[in-house]
């Protein structure tokens, strides 16, 4: 007889919590718990409304609670140190633009899960994404698929997750709507159900970067020159974490057209400006690409793709590198391509993988 029982990851918002309903209902035996991820003197910050704060993980107590579930709190707050918010300040002094969501489901979140699954013999773990999962009968591989809410769709940040992820996680929210969800949830009286949606980066709640990185990661801001391609300068800048590309408000760098950042030079501490016409890439490169969904290719395959959570992605050829990342090349350029993004692949509802963006270029 199958074991049924779940290990729930519960944030404090509204879609893990309506994940525990749900598999509750399905007959599943589900034990709730919350993810410690760092501390107040960690980030100098309150910890307001954000997914690790004292306040979630009460918000999350009080589902499971309504639930008749067991929760617990457990602490990864050394991990996440390490390899989300130390390497968040690693890209930013390098010069990229990191999507700490990705690293963390990469390295902390659903590796907790499962250990703490294997420490209390829970054979499964569930989270509240929107996406979805399918085993391949052929092919007995396991699959990550896009939510069914595509405004909602989170499997841009999953791409990083294992066979042996897959194959023990539940996704109860992947195949309803947002409006379905708020709705299971109020009907089930959680106090959450009119929860907004989180926003910014948990560990950054305040959006200030900048400040963050003063903070814990002790990067004074280093004003540089602001030059075009050529090398000519244009003007100061305030520090290289100030500025991502594609930006062109706040540059104070007055000119005869619209200027827009390109691309960081961190070696020259230099941010190099252009016309928005030079924004446009059709190849993009991603190194440590992970083939989440299809053993690796040895061939070219046709795939939709984006650079960047917010985009709808766009038709191109992914081409395999010797060196276990990948080229793709867009049938239309993309804009304002960012190093420290991520690069993830499509094929219709199937996400092929992805990797962290290392370059990209108009041409070859």
């Amino acid at each position: 007889m199958e074991n049924r029982k779940v290990l729930v990851g519960m944030s404090g918002g509204v879609d893990s919590a309506a994940a525990a309903l749900l598999l509750l209902r399905a007959g599943w035996e589900s034990v709730g718990c919350t993810l410690r991820l760092y501390d107040n003197e960690d980030i100098g910050e309150p910890l307001e409304g954000t997914c690790c704060s004292l306040e979630a993980a009460e918000d999350a107590r009080s589902a499971a609670r309504r639930l008749g579930m067991d929760h617990y709190v457990f602490n990864f707050t050394g991990a996440f140190r390490q390899w989300v918010m130390d390497d968040f300040v690693d890209n930013y002094r390098a010069g990229r633009t990191p999507n700490p969501c990705v690293q963390c489901n990469r390295r902390i979140k659903f590796d907790a899960l499962l250990r703490r699954a294997d420490e209390l013999d829970i054979p499964y773990i569930a989270t509240g994404h929107y996406a979805q999962t399918a085993r391949n009968r052929a092919s007995g591989r396991w699959q990550l698929l896009r939510g069914r809410d595509r405004r909602k769709d989170q499997s841009y940040f999953l791409y990083p997750l294992t066979q042996g992820v897959l194959s023990r996680l539940l996704l109860p929210v992947g195949a309803y709507d947002k409006s379905a969800v708020r709705a299971l949830a109020a009907e089930a009286g959680f106090a959450v159900a009119d929860k907004p949606d989180s926003q910014d980066i948990c560990f950054v709640p305040d959006g200030d970067y900048a400040g963050f990185l003063r903070r814990y990661g002790g990067m004074e801001l280093v004003p540089g020159d602001f030059v075009d391609e050529e090398g000519r300068v244009l003007g100061r800048h305030r520090g290289l974490p100030c500025y991502t590309t594609g930006q062109r408000r706040g540059l104070g760098v007055s000119a005869a057209r619209p200027l827009y950042v390109l691309r960081k030079d961190a070696p020259r501490n230099q941010v190099v400006l252009g016309g928005e016409e030079r924004l446009y890439s059709r190849f993009v490169w991603a190194e440590d690409f992970n083939w989440v969904s299809l053993p690796p290719a040895a061939e070219p395959m046709s795939v939709t793709a984006k650079t960047r959570y917010s985009q709808t992605e766009a038709a191109g050829t992914l081409y395999p590198e010797p060196d276990g990342g990948v080229r793709v090349a867009f049938d239309e350029p993309q804009r304002a391509v960012t190093a420290g993004q991520s690069l993830v692949c499509y094929q219709g509802e199937l996400v092929v993988g992805g990797g962290v963006i290392c370059r990209a270029a108009p041409e070859m």
